[in-house]
Order: C-alpha cells, then structure tokens, then sequence
C-alpha cells in the first residue's frame, strides 16, 4: 500500500465496518441502507456500492465476519415507514460476499444489542458483549418522540432528565455474554460479566483468544475507565486481569471513552478519538445520577498504544473522532469514516503507523 487509500463516497459514522473475501466493508449508520466495498487487492480502484442494506437502516449495529460471510445484528432504526420512533432493533442480517447479497437469517436477537461489541471465535462462532435493552429504550424513544421539543420545551427537559436521572441499574443494558453460531443458527448464553454492563467498547483482539475491551459508557453521558480483558480460546470464558487504565490529564484519573477506533499496529494495541463527558465520573461519584448535565461532550484526539504493561499517548489524531470503522492491516491500523467534534459524518481514510522509535504517524 504506496498510496493513501481512497475516502469514501459519502460520510459514515455511527455504521458497520468489516474485512471479508480480501476487501472491506463500510456503511449503514448515517449512510442510510448504503453499503460500500474495497478491494484490497486495487484500492485505488476505489469504494464500490454494494447491494443496500435490505432492512431498515440501523445505527450502532453490531458485526462480525464468520466463514466468510458478514452479520449484522440489531442497532437501532425506525422500523418501518409509518414507525413515530426509532426502536432497538432485534433482526439479524447477513451479507455472502461472494454472491453480492444480502438476507434475513430466521432468528432474532436475545435481548437488544445496540451498541455491543462482537468478535469471532475460530469455530466462527460470534460472541458479543453489552447492548442497550430493547424494552427501556424504546419506550423512552416513544415518550419523548410523543412531545414537541419547540412546543413543549420544558416537558421535554424533564422527560429527558428524569430517563437520565436513572442510576445505572436501571437502563438494563445487557450484562451477559452471549455467543451466535451460524452453523446452526442458534444461541447460547456464556455467563455473565463480572463488570457492570456497558456499550460502545471498543475491542481489540490481543492475538492467542484474547481480546480487551476498552472502556465503552455505563449509563448515557457516564464513561467507563476500565479495559477489560477476556480469553476466548478453547471455547471457554475466561475473564482475566484488566489492562491498567491510562492516566488522566493534569494528575485527574482518565475520563473513559465511547466509541474509539482501535486495533494492532504490527503487535501493539492501539485505541484512538472516542467521546466522553470530562467530570461526568466525578459528578456520579458525588452521588450524581444525571452525571453528565451542564458538561460538553468531546471528541478526543489522543491516540494510546500499549507497551511496557501500560497505556502511552503517542500521539493525537488532526480532529476529534468517534463512531468510525476500524480495520488492522499489514501496514498499520486505518480508521474510515467517523464524527468529529461538530458533530459531522466524515468520509475520510487515515492509516496509522508507529516507527521503530513508538513515534505516531498518519497518512
């Protein structure tokens, strides 16, 4: 790869990302139904459309490659034209590569995984972890799409602060591990979490069955700090000792983010941008539910990498960025497509590379 690789035709964030069949695969999220190919073998030749997404369009599903095929589970979406709010969705979608096409596997999803993370064990079963609950969040979605934000502006802030007010408990995020084999298109239930339910962690497969799951939220607006680390290998679940988490800035403990790219540089985990609340941990540690009302949500830059048993800042990305696709490749970890800090979809490649001296570069 001599040559920067091709951005995207449209902006995605908030989508999917997967490798399969030699080429990757971005899209969904804020590009709608529309799914976009790239042949590893001549990206120059560019993104490629591939057949749309024959659902409807989700946000923050989760995906997995298994055999060669590609999944897509859940998110969340409006489902149907006539639907007055979007909903966690519980469908599960798959894409043959090979064939171009895309169809609904005959299952649903055992609780809502909106926002989960999933890897693919070497018998190809799925496994996943986190994901909104279905019943609290649409029912939430309902009420408050039920009022006229410009009309009623003062009943929507209340409707809004009383479902964030909420301790954690009580939003039911999903805190088992649950596994997917297509072979049979069945389910099976791997234990629970002996960490409190989250979303949007980012994951990062370690090499030998083990993954880390780096941080994610444990409430709306309330980041978790930890990375956690399972081992996968030989079927079972095996929660091992968590990574050290990095250090804050100017001596505050880390703030935790959602939603950060992340991946190997050759055999260095890297995680890089995410979103998060500065002093939303510090508000909910004095007792403070609604942990992040009245504080701004940032889009981080800083850009970790793990060696000498802890987490570096080696660097920073040109913006802050989150909700992107995240791929490891021979030539370093690419990050496509994201948010930045006003808010925006990017369209965007970036490959991130570290020299022999740890330095950071992005092309």
């Amino acid at each position: 790869m001599t040559r920067p690789l091709p951005d995207l035709p449209v902006p995605v964030t908030g989508g999917m990302g997967a490798r399969a069949g030699g080429a990757l695969f971005v899209g969904l999220g804020s590009a709608g139904n529309a799914v976009f190919r790239l042949d590893l073998t001549d990206p120059q030749s560019g993104w490629r459309g591939v057949a749309p997404f024959p659902g409807p369009a989700p946000s923050q599903p989760t995906t997995a490659v298994s055999n060669g095929s590609i999944y897509v589970f859940s998110g969340a979406g409006r489902d149907g034209p006539t639907a007055l709010a979007p909903t966690v969705l519980d469908a599960v979608y798959r894409y043959d590569p090979a064939a171009g096409r895309w169809e609904r596997v005959v299952t649903v999803t055992p609780t809502g995984l909106l926002g989960a993370s999933a890897t693919t064990r070497p018998d190809g079963a799925i496994v996943i972890f986190g994901g909104y609950n279905k019943a609290v969040f649409d029912r939430f979605m309902a009420e408050i799409s039920a009022i006229d934000r410009v009309a009623e502006p003062e009943r929507w802030l209340a409707t809004q602060r009383a479902f964030m007010a909420r301790p954690a408990e009580a939003f039911r995020w999903n805190g088992r591990v649950l596994a997917y084999q297509p072979r049979d298109n069945g389910w099976s239930d791997l234990g629970a979490s002996p960490y409190a339910p989250n979303t949007g962690a980012a994951l990062i497969e370690l090499g030998g069955g083990r993954i880390a799951l780096v941080s994610g939220e444990m409430k709306p607006g309330l980041r978790d700090s930890q990375v956690k680390v399972v081992d996968l290998s030989g079927g079972k679940l095996d929660w091992l000792a968590p990574m050290p988490s990095p250090e804050g800035r100017n001596g505050q403990p880390w703030e935790g983010v959602a939603g950060a790219f992340s991946g190997r540089i050759g055999n260095t985990p890297v995680f890089a941008g995410g979103t998060a609340f500065p002093g939303a941990r510090t508000a909910f540690s004095a007792g403070q539910m609604f942990a992040h009302e009245g504080l701004t949500k940032v889009w981080q830059r800083d850009v970790f990498a793990f060696r000498d048993a802890a987490w570096h800042r080696v660097g920073q990305l040109p913006d802050g960025l989150a909700y992107g696709a995240s791929f490891s490749l021979p030539e370093g970890l690419l990050l496509v497509g994201g948010e930045d800090e006003n808010g925006t979809a990017r369209a965007e490649t970036r490959l991130m590379t570290l020299d022999r001296a740890g330095k950071l570069c992005i092309g």
